[in-house]
């Protein structure tokens, strides 16, 4: 039976060549143990990835959206054939042809000939099919060959050569990871910098801290973005560790883990000729058969993307919370305008870019939950749901690179400062009497705080009027330095309490004595 797969119902639009010859009807006949199949006569993928496109017609996002995905495949072929070459099961001639086609696709050529859907049943194999096909038409056409005269060349009998999807596939996803975990912390790290920048700009910018959405205590604008950089930095770090753990691999494992149709010399010739390709420290696994079946690194790394997506999308709440308004809200610091942000509102323009991010971090959040549920769902030798889970580590990856870069360049870079309106808040905010509490009491301050919101007077004027001490003296308590910790207090501190200020025992003219030493003697 002779089976046409029409292009109309490809897993992607790369499948729908669009070539002359496509479009003429050209095809070629290739055969698999199923039977015949009518391929686009240019096609440099044959029957199995055929089969998959009608079979899969799901994501409609074919693999090449992955383009580390679809350059480790050729890294990982290139390797094999190297080793094969080497242990001598395979021609030179035809492993030096399959490592050139390697080559031109990790170079960019024939990526749109990865067309299988990034969602497919079969564990991956339509993926590696798909990698064994085009790797040898690309490597039959360079000889002179046409395509699919796989006599001369065959996408398993030569390029898949000592290997099964089982082992190849997996190794091919966690460099495929390697590759875009790179980028990431590349971002990572400059967005950390663009933070840590920003605290040192707004050192000295006084605002109020607030706690639970209320008032709290005084402290700098400088010191929140330093705080904002050190969450970063902590989550670069546990990217740094988790990479390691991508390097180890099951190549030489075949099937199950146990090396049937391997040569015993394969599994750590394929190691040392991929670390040569990639400079990576790849190391083969110790237990095959675990190493075959199981998923944790995959877990382990959804979940560090996890951590670092919520705790920057919880930063970026704090940034809007900090930009709402301009008006009505907080409006301590001024967001970059990107674009308008109302079809009715004129001159409305909103935080799109951390909401952007805070999209991205919930789509992660939810690929943790999915890669959970695939990497539970294995069964006995073999976990049949890889696919969908590096579909939601490389999209998360993607997406989480694409989304910091996006919030460096286009909003923390740009973000300034309302002066005006910080220096008012805490001008007028009650929470810098927490900086007099140790010297006139809690009871005491707590009074003041009471009537300055009562009142909405000064902190200051109601502690010198009160005769707690002198106005140089709680001016210097409630400067920036110390509201905000940056000059430490080191001196013993006696409470003033307020029955000595009622019989005239206490200093009238301020606390401590006059060498300014911060104690009041009794």
């Amino acid at each position: 039976m002779t089976t046409t797969v029409p292009t109309g119902t490809a897993d992607s639009t790369a499948a729908a060549t669009s070539t002359d010859a496509t479009r003429s009807g050209a095809t070629r006949t290739e055969t698999d143990s199923l039977g015949s199949v009518e391929i686009p006569a240019d096609a440099y993928w044959g029957v199995h990835t055929a089969r998959a496109l009608e079979n899969f017609p799901i994501s409609r996002r074919p693999i090449s959206v992955y383009p580390d995905l679809v350059n480790a495949l050729a890294i990982v072929k290139q390797a094999a054939a190297r080793a094969n070459a080497e242990i001598g099961v395979l021609d030179r001639a035809k492993a030096d042809a399959i490592e050139a086609a390697c080559e031109r696709i990790r170079a960019g050529e024939f990526h749109d000939q990865f067309v299988v859907g990034v969602i497919q049943g079969g564990a991956g194999t339509s993926t590696n099919m798909n990698a064994n096909e085009v790797i040898a038409n690309v490597a039959l056409a360079a000889g002179g060959h046409p395509l699919g005269d796989y006599d001369a060349l065959h996408p398993l009998d030569d390029v898949n050569r000592s290997q099964s999807t089982n082992d190849v596939y997996p190794t091919a996803v966690k460099l495929a990871m390697v590759f875009s975990l790179q980028r990431l912390m590349v971002e990572h790290e400059q967005l950390r910098d663009s933070f840590a920048a920003k605290g040192v700009e707004f050192g000295h910018v006084l605002k109020v801290g607030r706690t639970q959405l209320q008032d709290a205590v005084p402290m700098t604008l400088g010191q929140e973005f330093h705080g904002f950089a050190t969450t970063l930095t902590e989550d670069l770090e546990r990217l740094r560790h988790t990479m390691p753990l991508l390097w180890e691999i099951n190549l030489g494992a075949t099937a199950i883990g146990t090396g049937i149709t391997a040569d015993p010399n394969y599994a750590a010739t394929v190691c040392r000729h991929l670390r040569d390709l990639t400079g990576f420290e790849h190391v083969t696994a110790a237990d095959l058969v675990e190493a075959t079946s199981d998923a944790g690194v995959f877990m382990t790394l959804s979940g560090v993307l996890k951590r670092s997506a919520i705790k920057l999308s919880k930063i970026c709440n704090d940034l809007r919370l900090l930009s709402s308004g301009p008006q009505a809200g907080l409006g301590e610091i001024n967001l970059p305008a990107r674009q308008a942000g109302s079809s009715i509102m004129p001159g409305k323009v909103n935080p799109v870019i951390p909401e952007v991010v805070n999209q991205v971090a919930f789509s992660v959040a939810g690929a943790d939950v999915t890669i959970t549920m695939a990497a539970e769902g294995g069964q006995l030798q073999l976990n049949a749901f890889e696919p969908v889970i590096a579909h939601s580590l490389l999209q998360s990856l993607a997406w989480m690179t694409q989304g910091w870069r996006t919030l460096r360049i286009n909003c923390i870079d740009g973000i300034t400062a309302n002066l005006d309106r910080l220096d008012t808040m805490v001008s007028t905010s009650v929470g810098v009497v927490t900086a007099l509490t140790p010297y006139i009491g809690y009871t005491a301050a707590s009074a003041l705080a009471k009537t300055a919101l009562l009142t909405h007077r000064n902190i200051a004027d109601l502690v010198v009027e009160a005769g707690l001490m002198s106005r140089e003296r709680v001016m210097k308590l409630i400067s920036p330095a110390r509201l905000s910790g940056i000059e430490a207090i080191t001196a013993a501190i006696d409470v003033v309490e307020m029955e000595e200020l009622a019989d005239g025992t206490g200093p009238a003219d301020g606390i401590g004595p006059a060498d300014g030493t911060g104690e009041h003697q009794r």
